[in-house]
């Protein structure tokens, strides 16, 4: 039996495609294993974080998602200040599954304000998973990008005998945004019994970029807007508030896990969408099991997510209400509250939405030589989505967009790993979901005058048959050579599918206002849902080699070349009816935001994704340089419209020396990017030009307290980021007419900042 031991161990310790892939979430007692380590698939197109990688980058950063800046494979989606949008190999949102402490979260809002890892702090991140290559079906489900897995800190248990008591508290500074906040986190423990509580506040004003790219101030008889600096990115304020309390029973080889938190964002600007978020309340239960046995081993979750989210105007936009602004322009709209006048209440929108999942999934060994991972899971999802009368002919009725929106998930899946010698392992996995979707009735703001707009497209959907049940397969074929300890190749097939989110199905309105609430990609332009769509289906073919010194620590080299042809692609083309919005106006456009509904085309994406790190100097005075370099590239076109996709990265590299010296750890990093030449033509994409940014970052450890700085953008270089959306951070926004004043502008980047952060454990 000691071999059957040594495997089961060795599956859950170091398996990132099974039941260890999750299992970092907790900490199982220690097991002294003696053999040589198995390495289960898949591992060599994977990346991770933990530790002090997570620990450098939490006081320059308070967005979750920018700690996967710089993995193999991974771009951001530019969004607000804590929000940002995870790109595996061009594909993003919904495609990418991204599961937080387990938890398979999805966005309650027609922008896509509240992505899953914005409820997360980067101060409560313990680790960080990425499956940018053949996603394993065990991890896998309703995507076609690949999974992000983001766990909290793990728990920790007392030696025999005593009691733990520890904790941390820190606190930073950032020059550019005035941003400041602070984080707390504390633990008692037994030997069999954990309590800790992490709490977490920031708070930004706007930012600002290398210099003036916008005149001082927008300039409009019916919208002279707040005054804003040239230089001044608007709408990128933010405040978000989080807590975690999490209790932790461990008994043997079992351990039971409760995690409750609570989030609170009073107001988050959004530079790239034509309405900010003015409150965002979240809570979250989840509960989960782990366990080993003599088969294998066991995990289980149960947790439900509640979200009340709000959108309305910060400070830098305004909203030109016609008769009702009688005495002129509307007061402007506050994320602390609307002074009263003719705007009392803004353009109130709100959303309510609610997850519930449940996951069981074994670890089963079959025999020396095999191991069998079975499990299943089900998600229920719920979303209301209205919004109150505005005046302005944005009444008297509410307008509800999505009402009573369903889309429940059950999946199973089996997946088999052999391992056929020292040389040569497999996996073969596969997946079957079923997707059933349904919507209420809904309303415009009008139902009183027959025959207007609003009136004709919610009788005509409310007659439709709206229910949908999408059967989706997912498969996966892998296998793994290693000739010797230095190199390694692995390289396999997926199929994956996703199907349609409720926005994009349901959505039903194209009036123009309507349309411009319903942007997931932050274009500017506006969006109507299709009920005909059909579910994204992937193939992808992908290969990693991988060569690194004997032990895996002195030096290593990764390169990972893959091709996806996606069949039933969601993109979108311009609407067309008799609809004012939707006429061969919009047909003919080229300049100012256009109305586009969502479609299944055919796309593909292919690419190359390397990385790779060796060291450069050992020195007795001035300590170890090691050098680190990732380098992407993907390609991405509509072969049904010959356009290109849209926000796919250019060819980047990211490149930096490390010194390790003594209790100093100092880091020179460049990134390169190349301009954005490949645009896609249906949305009006802008272009962008290429750039080199240079960031310099020192950490010192002394005992119980850490220091960090640094600066960003070091010589204060403008640029426009590829993926940053079009800037309609201030002024009149809510137009699609493309005479608002900064049409054709991308939004800046961050001009330089410096950065400070301290951290005391105790």
């Amino acid at each position: 039996m000691q071999f059957k031991r040594i495997t089961i161990c060795v599956a859950l310790a170091f398996a990132p495609g099974a039941f260890a892939a999750e299992a970092t979430e907790a900490t199982l007692p220690d097991v002294e294993v003696i053999g040589k380590k198995v390495q289960p698939l898949p591992a060599l197109s994977d990346s991770a974080l933990g530790g002090t990688e997570i620990f450098r980058q939490r006081a320059a950063t308070s967005d979750t998602a920018k700690l996967l800046d710089g993995q193999p494979g991974v771009s951001l989606s530019g969004a607000g200040g804590v929000s940002s949008l995870p790109i595996i190999h061009g594909l993003s949102d919904d495609r990418v599954r991204i599961k937080v402490d387990g938890m398979d979260l999805v966005s309650a809002c027609g922008n896509h304000m509240n992505p899953p890892l914005s409820y997360i702090d980067p101060s409560n991140v313990g680790s960080v998973n990425v499956f940018a290559g053949i996603t394993p079906v065990s991890i896998g489900g309703d995507s076609i990008g690949g999974t992000i897995q983001v766990n909290s800190t793990a728990p920790e248990f007392a030696a025999d005998g005593q009691t733990l008591l520890k904790g941390q508290a820190g606190v930073f500074y950032r020059s550019n945004g005035n941003v400041r906040g602070g984080n707390l986190s504390a633990t008692i423990a037994g030997e069999q019994l954990s309590v800790t509580y992490s709490g977490s506040t920031t708070e930004s004003d706007n930012y600002k970029a290398a210099h003036d790219f916008k005149p001082a101030q927008a300039a409009s008889v019916n919208n002279p807007g707040r005054w804003l600096a040239g230089d001044v990115v608007g709408s990128t304020l933010y405040k978000s508030v989080n807590h975690a309390l999490g209790f932790a029973l461990r008994h043997e080889n079992h351990l039971v896990e409760l995690k409750l938190g609570v989030q609170d964002i009073p107001y988050q600007g959004f530079p790239n969408q034509h309405m900010d978020m003015t409150g965002n309340d979240n809570k979250q239960i989840n509960l989960s099991y782990a366990g080993q046995y003599q088969w294998g081993a066991l995990q289980a979750r149960v947790y439900d997510e509640k979200t009340r989210h709000k959108m309305n105007f910060v400070d830098d936009k305004r909203y030109w209400y016609g008769t009702l602004a009688a005495t002129g322009p509307c007061s402007p709209i506050r994320y602390s509250g609307d002074p009263a006048g003719t705007c009392a209440g803004g353009m109130p929108m709100d959303t309510e939405g609610q997850t519930t999942g449940a996951l069981a999934k074994a670890d089963i060994l079959l025999s020396e030589r095999d191991i069998l991972r079975v499990g299943g899971e089900y998600q229920r999802y719920r979303l209301n989505d209205w919004w109150a009368p505005a005046g302005g002919g944005m009444g008297p009725n509410t307008f509800w967009n999505i009402n009573h929106g369903e889309r429940d998930r059950s999946g199973i899946f089996g997946e088999w790993e052999a391992r056929w010698n020292p040389q040569w392992i497999s996996q073969l996995g596969v997946r079957h979901e079923a997707v059933d979707m349904n919507t209420g009735t809904v309303q415009g703001y009008n139902n009183a005058v027959p025959g207007a707009q609003y009136v004709a497209e919610s009788a005509a959907f409310n007659a439709s048959n709206r229910q949908r049940t999408d059967h989706n397969w997912d498969l996966t074929a892998l296998a793994r050579y290693t000739p010797d300890d230095s190199q390694a190749v692995e390289f396999g097939y997926a199929q994956k599918s996703r199907s349609p989110n409720l926005y994009e199905r349901y959505s039903w309105s194209t009036g123009g206002m309507a349309m411009a609430m319903i942007n997931l990609v932050n274009d500017g332009n506006g969006y109507v849902g299709n009920l005909a769509l059909k579910p994204e289906v992937a193939h992808t073919l992908s290969a990693t080699a991988d060569w690194h010194d004997a032990a895996g620590e002195q030096w290593g080299l990764k390169i990972t070349p893959y091709y996806t042809r996606v069949q039933d692609y969601i993109d979108a083309r311009r609407c067309s009816s008799a609809n004012a919005n939707c006429n061969g106006a919009n047909l003919a456009k080229t300049t100012g935001f256009v109305h586009l509904q969502f479609v299944n085309q055919s796309a593909r994406l292919y690419g190359m994704d390397a990385s790779g790190y060796f060291p450069l100097a050992k020195t007795g005075n001035y300590g170890s340089f090691t050098a680190k370099g990732v380098l992407n590239y993907v390609d991405g076109k509509n072969e049904t419209t010959g356009d290109h996709l849209y926000n796919i990265m250019p060819l980047s590299a990211k490149l930096a020396v490390v010194q390790h010296w003594g209790n100093w750890i100092n880091t020179i990093e460049g990134l390169l990017v190349d301009a954005k030449r490949k645009v896609s033509q249906v949305r009006d994409e802008v272009k962008t030009g290429g750039y080199g940014l240079l960031n310099l970052r020192s950490s010192y450890e002394w005992k119980q307290v850490r220091f960090d700085v640094g600066v960003e953008n070091a010589l204060d270089k403008f640029y426009n980021p590829p993926l940053g959306g079009a800037y309609i951070g201030q002024g009149s926004t809510m137009t699609l007419a493309g005479s608002a004043p900064f049409y054709g502008i991308p939004v800046p980047g961050m001009g330089r900042s410096i950065y400070a952060g301290a951290t005391v454990k105790f």
